[in-house]
């Protein structure tokens, strides 16, 4: 028998975003929300299994309802921004399962819904109904049941005809009939003052129907209830109108069509892969890519290196698969050119002298894909690279950062030339993942080389019709060689200092514990939710903020709500960073050190981020926590790696900020910063209009965080978490610091009108972010455009300068012949060790190179400090 599934698309979408925190990906895409809907479109396709399946969506705010009742559904909050901007997001992910969805004017998500399972029950099919609004109950039937969220989003509660009897004591369809009598507050709906669930189940249970219990009024009991109804009798009926569902909408979709498609694993993992939900990619380890299907490939694998087949230029293949390539083995190595395809074993290739000075020579002109990769690869046999002027893997990201993969065969195949397979295919994925025989590998570097040979000049075109050629070849391919000699040289840690702070946040663990035992007036498990949870809510008695299908709800943002509440709450919250402190930086840091060189070699991403932004993973050095002062400590035992070296660190000030009152042109903005004044003091005197001296800590901190919102596209529900303040306290203050700088505002319209003309919005040295929902229909995909094409300029171009910098100091440094070394960029700062002889020198030429790396309308700001340890270069 067919199996249909409908859901509430914006319904379990609410409870997605307000059941977990608001999580972002590395792009600060907003994902909780969608992570949270995924999750149960996991959960119903492998539990339910439907032939067909629907999810619907509500396509505005005025419905036909509206025309019955103005006020209808008037007393709902504007949806935040962030969870808006998901729901392209979550219709992406709907379409990369195949799942049909869709939205009808004038109509709610609700009628769709009706409409349909009422065709479904006609034809005898089996239908479920998946939501978190209570009023889809009034469709139960024998062929229907819903089933209604829970706290939390996976756990539901189904409900059939005996359920609900059992729960209400009516029949599904009197649910409306008890809407018309108690009324919605979540809606709107008005019902009959005074009439709560309780007392309108006991009329309908005694008179079966709200027309009857209002033609029954003069044998009810009570005179207030007598009149109550009486007055009220118009409304009440109105009410049962509102509430009940629409299931005769002229929807133009027939059942049948909404059967259930196969769907390709590598779009949704690939989608899964851009949205960061690495652990939703574990469902889909069972499934081996096929291969495609290539034409023969001739190629040569060499038993000597010769003169003739290493000619200029050259497209080069250095072949590491780990994830982490410090020290890995390289598996073999492909050169293609003008006289021919050849492979060359890696053995063959280390061992000689004539590779070597080739790969070296400046002159000779070589290809790569991962041009970093190959310089670590290379440098830790000792091997220099150099000469390398093309990167497909940079090119690809250039031209456009927004696409999910720029993997070799994703790029040959965006330009039409099916001519090599994914290394997945090749090499298998995972745990799976090995080393294929000799020939299988042989043949498939020399395609990858192939590739990239013959894929260059359309590549570099694109970049030069762009206007991206001089990013490309100025920034980010010097960029990739820095970078991999940062990575090689790596940065020292004094693993004893680790050791000892993991003993010292031990001990301050074991004093929180008792504080908060005594406190708690009982011992338990703090890391416990099931333990901790009833000792919050039950024995202390706070108020339960949200609750999950385990109990009670202690995460983080519950917390954080009840702080003030008592003063076990704080005490619990820095138990959990120092506990976090511990096991993440001080255990995670002593595990990565590298055996031979006591040092960790961070992996630094140069093509990941759609702003352009460097990340870093394995570790991830970017996120060391600095609020507290147990996190900055952890930074003591970063040192030099030579006796009579210290740390230097320099960092760009309010960098953003910077950007932003150049690009906008506001004169109160780059006032503040060439009279070189606390720019958000001066935020604070012009919002509140007061004084220097009559700035107050509270109004520099809201000032603070709107000058910082402002660049990130700040809501009024972002600023309202951020500040503990309502969301209309928000905008108003949103509001005030946009009329107090006129040409933000303006910049942020004409931002707008760029990105609609042009399809994308560019730095200021021309790196591009494509947004093709900038004139959708779709309010939320178009806002969410909007915002992204306000805030991309200013981040991306924060971005650049920060490369360029790096870029401009390596080559000096270079020319002045020093002895420094640049070890580590950690978001708008760059990290050096320096010999004493060169301390003074640095400290002068650094700050020097930083600030005159790009001419905006303010200067740019850099701070420098130096001494024995990371944590002292402050």
């Amino acid at each position: 028998m067919s199996k249909l599934v409908l859901v509430d698309g914006n319904s379990i979408a609410y409870r997605a975003f307000f059941a977990l925190p608001l999580l972002s990906n590395d792009k600060g895409v907003y994902t909780n929300a969608v992570y949270g809907f995924t999750t149960m479109i996991l959960k119903i396709l492998e539990e339910e299994n439907p032939s067909h399946v629907l999810v619907a969506f509500d396509a505005g705010k005025k419905t036909f309802r509206h025309d019955t009742y103005q006020s209808y559904k008037s007393g709902r909050q504007k949806t935040p921004v962030e969870l808006s901007e998901q729901l392209p997001l979550i219709r992406k992910i709907l379409d990369a399962f195949c799942i049909a969805h869709t939205e009808l004017e004038n109509y709610e998500a609700d009628d769709i819904i009706g409409t349909l399972s009422k065709d479904a029950e006609a034809k005898g099919w089996e239908i479920k109904i998946y939501s978190g609004d209570k009023d889809l109950l009034q469709l139960v039937s024998g062929k229907t049941t819903v089933a209604l969220t829970k706290k939390g989003i996976t756990n539901v509660e189904t409900y059939d005809k005996k359920a609900i009897m059992d729960k209400y004591g009516i029949e599904p369809e009197k649910i409306i009939d008890m809407k018309g009598l108690m009324g919605d507050n979540s809606d709107n709906i008005p019902g009959v003052p005074g009439i709560g669930e309780k007392t309108a189940l006991k009329l309908l249970i005694e008179y079966g129907s709200l027309e009857n219990v209002l033609a029954s009024i003069a044998d009810i009991s009570g005179k207030k209830m007598k009149e109550r109804l009486g007055e009220n009798k118009e409304q009440a009926l109105m009410s049962k109108e509102l509430a009940a569902i629409c299931r005769e909408t002229p929807l133009d979709l027939q059942i049948n069509t909404l059967e259930r498609q196969e769907y390709s694993i590598k779009e949704v993992t690939d989608l899964f892969k851009e949205l960061g939900f690495q652990s939703l990619l574990g469902r889909f380890d069972h499934v081996k890519e096929e291969e495609i299907e290539l034409e023969e490939v001739d190629f040569h694998t060499v038993a000597e290196v010769t003169e003739e087949m290493l000619v200029s230029p050259s497209a080069l293949i250095v072949e590491v698969p780990d994830d982490n390539y410090h020290n890995a083995d390289i598996w073999g190595i492909a050169i293609v050119n003008k006289r021919g395809k050849y492979f060359i074993p890696t053995d063959i290739a280390l061992a000689s002298s004539l590779f070597k000075e080739w790969v070296g020579d400046v002159s000779q002109e070589k290809y790569t894909f991962d041009t970093k990769r190959s310089v670590v690869a290379l440098g830790w046999k000792g091997i220099s690279l150099a000469g390398v002027n093309h990167d497909m893997l940079i090119a690809s990201y250039l031209i456009d950062p927004s696409v999910s993969s720029h993997d070799l065969d994703e790029i040959a195949s965006r330009y039409g030339k099916k001519i090599v397979n994914s290394d997945e295919a090749v090499y298998g994925k995972g745990a799976k993942r090995a080393r294929p025989a000799e020939k299988m590998l042989a043949e498939h570097l020399v395609r990858k080389a192939n590739a990239l040979y013959s894929l260059m000049d359309e590549l570099e075109s694109q970049l030069k019709e762009n206007e991206q050629y001089e990013l490309y070849t100025q920034l980010e391919m010097p960029l990739s060689i820095i970078l991999g000699k940062m990575e090689i040289t790596g940065i020292t840690v004094d693993s004893s200092q680790l050791k000892q702070m993991g003993t010292e946040l031990d001990d301050r663990l074991a004093t929180l514990e008792k504080e908060i035992y005594e406190l708690a007036g009982t011992t338990f498990n703090i890391n416990s939710p099931k333990q901790l949870g009833p000792v919050l809510f039950e024995k202390l008695n706070l108020p339960v903020i949200k609750k999950t299908k385990t109990g009670y709800s202690t995460a983080a943002d519950v917390l954080e709500k009840l702080a003030d509440q008592h003063e076990i709450i704080p005490k619990l919250l820095l138990y959990r960073q120092v506990a976090k402190l511990k096991s993440t930086y001080v255990e995670g840091l002593l595990k990565v050190i590298h055996s031979e060189t006591g040092k960790i070699h961070t992996i630094f991403n140069q093509a990941i981020t759609q702003t352009g932004r460097l990340s870093s993973q394995e570790p991830n050095l970017q996120n060391i926590p600095i609020r507290l002062e147990e996190g900055r400590r952890i930074r003591k035992a970063f040192i030099p790696s030579q006796e009579g070296w210290s740390i230097l660190a320099a960092d760009y000030s309010q960098i953003e900020l910077r950007v932003l009152a150049h690009i906008a042109g506001d004169e109160g903005l780059r006032e503040a910063f060439r009279n070189n004044m606390d720019v958000h003091t001066k935020t604070a005197m012009d919002v509140f209009h007061v004084t220097e001296e009559e700035v107050t800590s509270t109004m520099r901190r809201s000032a603070k965080a709107v000058n910082f919102g402002i660049v990130y596209g700040i809501s009024d529900y972002g600023l309202s978490q951020s500040l503990g303040i309502t969301r209309k306290e928000a905008q108003e203050f949103i509001d005030r610091y946009l009329d107090s700088y006129p040409d933000v505002r303006q910049y942020m319209e004409d931002i707008k009108e760029v990105a609609r003309e042009n399809g994308y919005v560019t730095t200021l040295l021309k790196r591009r972010r494509y947004l093709p929902e900038i004139t959708s229909r779709n309010f939320n995909r178009r806002t969410f455009a909007e915002r992204t094409a306000m805030n991309t300029p200013i981040q991306g171009t924060a971005a650049d300068i920060i490369k360029q910098a790096m870029v401009d100091v390596s080559k000096e440094m270079e020319k002045r012949q020093l002895k420094s070394r640049l070890l580590l960029q950690v978001h708008d700062e760059l990290i050096f060790e320096v010999p004493e002889s060169e301390a003074d020198h640095m400290q002068q030429l650094i700050p020097d190179l930083m600030e005159n790396t790009i001419q905006l309308e303010v200067p740019l700001k850099a701070d420098v400090a130096y001494g024995p340890t990371w944590y002292d270069a402050k």
